[in-house]
């Protein structure tokens, strides 16, 4: 590979230019280094450095503790040491100014506690080579990025998605982009970062565009349930519930004891210890006093969406799609605020003959995800809308449309080793170049290719074995929701 030259405002970079064409700059900071006198603090901008920065590797990524099992064999991520974790990563076919190409600026899942923006998984190269230059953020995670805290803000890793856009916007001319033709792009963790975004208008003007996969913006915790996951966390490291104190732990001691939060909450989802976060399991989120949607006034394209069986990623893998019961079926409907007959009823008339797992997944996965990406969409007014059908044949073909199967097809990198365990043998290469495409006309015009979304019909995309359009899928479970969810 040769090399590629970019001006930033604090200093040149040098990357690669493929073969292809495709450039790529790697580990780029757009915030410094969030440790020492900047634990715990809004992102400050990275010190200007002379001569020509490397960026032909990635660089660190935010401290988080691995995956836990079976997820860690299954969901790609990585961990690169180093302080100066706050960077991004651009792949572009034009690295030079003037350009004027969309841009595509993508936010990683993993449940505000994993991911990197460094993940091959996340390359950019196959949208650079259809014309849209690519950017992917890390940002801080699970106790830095989310644990609420006296005395210093809030939501830190959203204020780092925040320094990642306004990166973006002062530096990505240089790199062949247009900064009036950002889309902000997310899955999971991400797609619920850009809904709190967009609901509090804290990046408006920073993307004209979004892309919300497998999540919209109802996750989010009340101050008085993150103030509960900081007293029990601090109660668990042995410190006080304060910064400082937090800032004092060893990362070797605070990482593990975060990601124990969860599997500590699931057999124990006491309202009283974990508040509104002993429904979904998530001890961090961004924190927020009530639930908005952006409304029609936001000026913003959306595109949103779900998978069909989110839920199974969580129930065939840890082998309990077969173990849940009627009775627990029952109990999640009620919890989630569904009269659990009337629910249930409907939910096994669409599905004949299904098992209780089968069941919950269906009903799960609606309160995840389906609904709030229909109610956002309801809120935005010209909003398009998919759902993610193709089934994976993983698992002896149990695993289903789940969570995060569709990151390969959206990246158009049916071949990386990354994606196989869930994606199992000869992905659709066609049905990558349908959705893949799908995303690479939304950022460049904000059609994706399908009608917009409204009351009346919504009309929403499948992506199957064969992708079309259905009016209203799976309306009678929908209409469950109505004043719920």
């Amino acid at each position: 590979m040769t090399p590629a030259l970019a001006a930033t405002a604090h200093g040149a970079a040098r990357g690669r230019l493929a073969p292809d064409g495709v450039a790529s700059f790697l580990g780029v900071p757009y915030a410094a280094p969030p440790f020492g006198p900047r634990r715990f603090r809004a992102p400050v901008p990275p010190e200007p450095w002379t001569g020509v920065r490397d960026a032909t590797a990635y660089g660190p990524t935010a401290p988080h503790a691995p995956y836990a099992p079976p997820f860690d064999a299954l969901i790609p991520e990585g961990v690169i040491p180093g302080d100066d974790c706050l960077n991004v990563n651009v792949w572009t076919p034009a690295p030079a100014p003037g350009t004027g190409l969309p841009v595509l600026v993508w936010l990683h899942g993993g449940a505000f506690t994993n991911g990197a923006g460094s993940v091959p998984a996340y390359d950019g190269s196959a949208f650079a080579r259809d014309g849209v230059v690519c950017v992917t953020v890390n940002y801080r995670l699970a106790a830095d990025g989310f644990l609420r805290l006296p005395g210093v803000p809030d939501n830190r890793g959203l204020l780092d998605q925040v320094a990642a856009l306004e990166w973006v916007r002062d530096n990505i001319a240089s790199f062949g982009g247009d900064p009036d033709r950002v889309t902000v792009c997310g899955e999971s963790a991400g797609a619920m970062s850009i809904g709190v975004l967009l609901a509090s208008g804290r990046a408006r003007g920073l993307f004209r565009r979004a892309v919300l996969q497998s999540g919209a913006c109802h996750h989010f915790l009340r101050p008085a349930s993150a103030g509960r996951i900081t007293a029990y966390l601090a109660a668990k490291l042995g410190v006080e519930p304060t910064a400082s104190a937090f800032a004092a732990v060893p990362l070797a001691e605070l990482l593990p004891a975060a990601a124990a939060l969860r599997g500590e909450m699931g057999p124990r989802p006491d309202p009283a210890l974990w508040g509104e976060a002993a429904l979904n399991i998530m001890p961090f989120e961004p924190v927020a006093t009530g639930l908005e949607l952006p409304g029609p006034d936001c000026g913003v394209d959306l595109l949103v969406g779900s998978n069909r069986e989110e839920y199974r990623l969580f129930l065939v893998t840890t082998g309990r799609l077969e173990a849940v019961t009627r009775a627990q079926v029952r109990a999640a409907a009620g919890a989630y605020g569904l009269p659990p007959d009337e629910a249930l009823a409907v939910y096994r008339a669409g599905r004949p003959g299904a098992l209780p797992g089968e069941l919950l997944d269906a009903v799960a996965t609606d309160w995840f995800y389906r609904i709030p990406a229909i109610r956002l969409a309801e809120s935005v007014p010209g909003s398009h809308v998919y759902e993610f059908a193709w089934r994976s044949p993983a698992f002896a073909s149990r695993l289903g449309a789940c969570h995060a199967l569709e990151l390969g097809f959206v990246f158009d990198r049916l071949a990386d080793p990354s994606y196989a365990p869930m994606l199992g043998a000869d992905p659709p290469q066609a049905l990558a170049d349908e959705m893949h495409g799908a995303w690479v006309a939304f950022a460049t015009s904000g059609d994706p290719g399908w009608p917009a979304y409204d009351t009346d019909r919504r009309t929403t995309r499948v992506f199957g074995d064969t992708p079309a359009l259905a009016d209203d899928p799976r309306g009678a479970e929908r209409r469950l929701w109505d004043g719920v969810r």
